[in-house]
């Protein structure tokens, strides 16, 4: 198997830290990763900027699903700076299909833009 392109290898590295429980509850670490233009949606369909959603993960009332389990994480360049991933995730039963954006800056690679849909497991047969 080859490896990656190197922005892809950012953008995965960057998506297997933000599955880290401990990466979602500190607001130095999510600064590191999220684009300053950030948005989302969720599995519910709410729409969320970087703001909201790091005031959201940092909140003592913010749901803690633990960790999560990333599978089936393919990424493509699109262009000299822009890289899109998907992949699947599992916490506690509950499944999502994720997309994702991540834009080369200064910085680094960044989580531009993310979107998740959830999905049950199909039967195997």
């Amino acid at each position: 198997m080859t490896e990656p392109a190197p922005g892809v290898a950012a953008a995965i590295e960057g998506e297997l830290r933000l599955l880290d429980p401990l990466v979602r509850s500190s607001a130095e670490l999510l600064d590191q990763v999220l684009h300053p233009d950030y948005r989302e949606v969720d599995t519910t369909g709410r729409h969320w900027d970087r703001a909201t959603i790091i005031a959201t993960l940092l909140s003592d009332l913010a749901p803690r699903p633990g960790q999560l389990t990333a599978s089936r994480m393919s990424g493509v360049h699109l262009a000299d700076e822009l890289v899109h991933l998907t992949f699947d995730t599992e916490a506690r039963g509950r499944r999502a299909h994720r997309s994702s954006l991540w834009r080369l800056t200064a910085a680094g690679w960044l989580l531009y833009y993310h979107q998740a849909t959830p999905f049950d497991a199909a039967p195997e047969g």
